[in-house]
């Protein structure tokens, strides 16, 4: 990869892959530890990959700034790479992106629009919008323009974190190296190429092929601490964002309110969780 950056395929295999591939794609301070959800599709008859994007996860170097880009488009080489890859086995490949990677993947799907190299695209609270006003967006693009290491925010608090993790109020037990519970240092650099990336999804995209959006059905953005209700809202991002902004990502996108579903929907306690994943596996049908 361009400049020596590395980043890293995992893979579980199906029995019998007779329905094709899914890629994962995950999201800022995170890497992928969701075995459940590879589990759940290689049952269904797909072979499953997750990257690790550069600087993140599993491809996290010595020395590095981790999760830190000033260009969104730069992860397009990894999921090129791992697309290309799947492809040599798998006629169908479903690109499946959370949070920051469904922005990346949004993105990524809308540029590769005319080489059909995927069948469908599964977005899980992808962040497509911030809530900061429009004069304050312009202060931080600039910002991380011309001063791209001043950092932001130190880190985006543990009540998210502690919702999920197994050591605090969660089941789901990962490696925090990788995933600090309150996140890594937020750069200016970083927020630009956000927004950047951001204002691309507002002029319109156009995806070619079936999209699924799915999100909770509140946000509860300002929690300090843990508590039930953190559990049972998007405590990371604003769903409205996503509500306004899905339908401009192409020809065909289904948006669907999963209630009472956490940032990450496949991590939230059951039932929400299966309904979740039922309504991918529903969508996948007729993709």
């Amino acid at each position: 990869m361009r400049g020596g950056a590395s980043a890293t395929l995992v893979r579980r295999r199906a029995a019998q892959a007779d329905r094709g591939a899914i890629l994962y794609v995950h999201g800022f301070a995170d890497y992928f530890f969701q075995e459940h959800v590879a589990e759940h599709y290689t049952a269904q008859g797909y072979d499953f990959y997750a990257v690790d994007l550069r600087g993140y996860g599993r491809s996290l170097r010595d020395g590095e700034v981790p999760n830190y880009t000033t260009d969104m488009a730069v992860y397009f080489e990894e999921i090129d790479a791992a697309i290309a890859l799947i492809r040599e086995e798998h006629s169908r490949v479903v690109l499946m992106g959370h949070s920051t990677g469904g922005l990346t993947t949004s993105l990524w799907a809308h540029e590769r629009r005319s080489g059909e190299l995927i069948d469908a695209l599964v977005l899980n609270s992808p962040w497509l919008d911030v809530t900061e006003p429009p004069l304050l967006r312009q202060v931080v693009k600039l910002l991380g323009r011309v001063a791209p290491s001043v950092k932001i925010r130190g880190g985006l608090g543990d009540a998210y974190g502690a919702s999920i993790h197994s050591s605090r109020n969660g089941e789901w037990d990962f490696d925090v190296r990788w995933k600090p519970l309150a996140g890594f240092p937020v750069l200016a650099g970083w927020i630009r190429a956000v927004l950047v990336a951001q204002a691309k999804v507002h002029a319109g995209l156009d995806i070619q092929v079936p999209v699924l959006l799915l999100h909770s059905d509140r946000s509860m953005l300002n929690a300090r601490e843990w508590s039930e209700d953190v559990s049972k809202a998007d405590a990371v991002l604003d769903v409205a964002g996503m509500r306004k902004w899905g339908p401009k990502l192409g020809t065909s996108v289904r948006v669907v309110e999963v209630k009472s579903g956490m940032h990450d929907l496949f991590l939230s306690p059951e039932p929400v969780r299966a309904a979740a994943l039922a309504e991918v596996d529903a969508f996948l049908k007729t993709a």
